[in-house]
This record gives structure tokens, C-alpha cells and sequence, in this order.
């Protein structure tokens, strides 16, 4: 297999697992454990359902380390392209990393509160639980504030795969547009919550971008013989 299709697919394998395990501790997790507005009902949850609650933190920390490998995986594949734009796009998902990683903590934080025990007898229970409710929405802010750097890294990509010669550029611009309807959908969260869900259904298409390029990397890597007749 030629190198640089050889590079895409591997790419293209990276990101369909990150694709598997962002949702679980994105989406899925959290809506069997938090009741909105009900720290107690919340603590239950978590303390009844212990495993899920560490298979959240455990998954949320994985995502982080599959994304950088990620960066590694399309950083090895596009930095030919355009080094300046390649530095760019990894040093994006390098902050993203960080940001995600430190915001776990926030989980931690609260697994910890609801669980109780030892030093934490002195609080009483409703207070740790409206503390540990406190952390998980602070989590969830975390999220918000790094859709940011979701929707940057996603410009040097884009424009890295439409300058490329060997992947569809129609894809590369849909990349680019992705990053704006990330960069649009995290000052809603932060500052308009009530409108987020509808904001966030309204730029669906926008966001599949990256799904789009995931299975074009996976299933048909990149298109080496324009790549031959480029340098030709």
C-alpha cells in the first residue's frame, strides 16, 4: 500500500474511534446520571451506578488521548501540504487536550463529593451533593468553553485537506465551515443556554464535516494517483 494512502487510512482509524467513545462520555453517560436541577437524585445515580459513573471519567480522559493521536495521525499525513497551517491545526488539538484533560478534574470532583466518607462527614449531605452538582455543571461549562478549540483546529484542517491534492475538496471547505459552526454553537452555551439544543439541531449538517472526512480517510484513504500527477 502506497504510504500516504496507508497514512490516511490509519488516520481515518483513529478518528472512528474517537467518533465511538466521545458520544458515550458526552451524551450517553451523561443522560443516565444527571437530573437536571436535582442534586440528590443525581448523587443517587452516581453513587448507584459507581462503574458508570468511573467508566464516564476513564472515557472522557481516553477521547483527550485519542485526540492527540489524532492530531499525530493528520499532522503526519498533511504537514507536506503546508507546515505553518499543520503546526497550527496540532497545536489546536494540543490545547483542546489540556483543556478536556483539566476539566475531568470537575468530574472528579464531584464523584468524589457524592461518595462522601472520610474527611467530607463534616459537610453535611445536602451540601455535598449541591457542591458535587456544582462540579458536574461546571464540567459541563468546560465542554462549552473547549467547543471553541473543537471548531479552530478544524480550519487548518480543512484547508490543509482542500490544498492537498489527494482528498476531496468539497470536504476540506465543508472542515472549514464546521469550525464556524462550532465557534457560533459555544458562545450560545455559554451565554444563551435556553437557545443551545435548537442552535445546536439547526447546525447538524454543518457539523457532519468531520464524519465526512472520517469515513472518506477510513474507507477510501487518500487518492494517491492525483498526488503522482501533482508532482508530475
Amino acid at each position: 500500500m502506497h504510504p500516504t494512502k496507508k497514512a490516511a487510512r490509519i488516520a481515518g482509524a483513529v478518528y472512528l474511534s474517537m467518533v465511538l467513545t466521545g458520544p458515550i462520555s458526552l451524551i450517553y453517560i451523561p443522560n443516565k446520571l444527571i437530573v437536571r436541577g436535582n442534586a440528590a437524585a443525581t448523587a443517587i445515580n452516581v453513587v448507584g451506578h459507581e462503574s458508570l459513573a468511573r467508566m464516564w471519567i476513564i472515557g472522557d480522559l481516553w477521547t483527550h488521548v485519542i485526540f492527540i493521536c489524532l492530531g499525530v495521525a493528520l499532522y503526519r499525513l498533511l504537514s507536506d501540504v503546508n507546515k505553518t497551517w499543520a503546526h497550527l491545526m496540532i497545536g489546536f488539538v494540543l490545547v483542546s487536550a489540556a483543556v478536556g484533560f483539566s476539566n475531568a478534574l470537575n468530574n472528579i470532583a464531584a464523584f468524589i463529593l457524592f461518595r462522601g466518607g472520610e474527611f467530607l462527614s463534616v459537610i453535611d449531605k445536602p451540601q455535598r451533593e449541591a457542591l458535587g452538582m456544582l462540579f458536574m455543571r461546571l464540567h459541563s461549562q468546560g465542554n462549552f468553553i473547549n467547543e471553541l478549540f473543537w471548531g479552530l483546529w478544524l480550519f487548518p484542517f480543512g484547508l490543509l485537506v482542500f490544498r492537498s491534492g489527494f482528498l476531496p475538496r468539497f470536504i476540506g471547505i465543508w472542515l472549514m465551515i464546521n469550525c464556524f459552526g462550532w465557534l457560533v454553537l459555544s458562545p450560545i452555551a455559554l451565554f444563551d443556554p435556553s437557545h443551545y439544543d435548537v442552535a445546536f439541531r439547526v447546525a447538524q449538517p454543518v457539523l457532519f464535516g468531520e464524519l465526512a472526512i472520517m469515513l472518506w480517510l477510513l474507507i477510501k484513504g487518500a487518492n494517491v494517483k492525483a498526488t503522482a500527477v501533482a508532482a508530475a
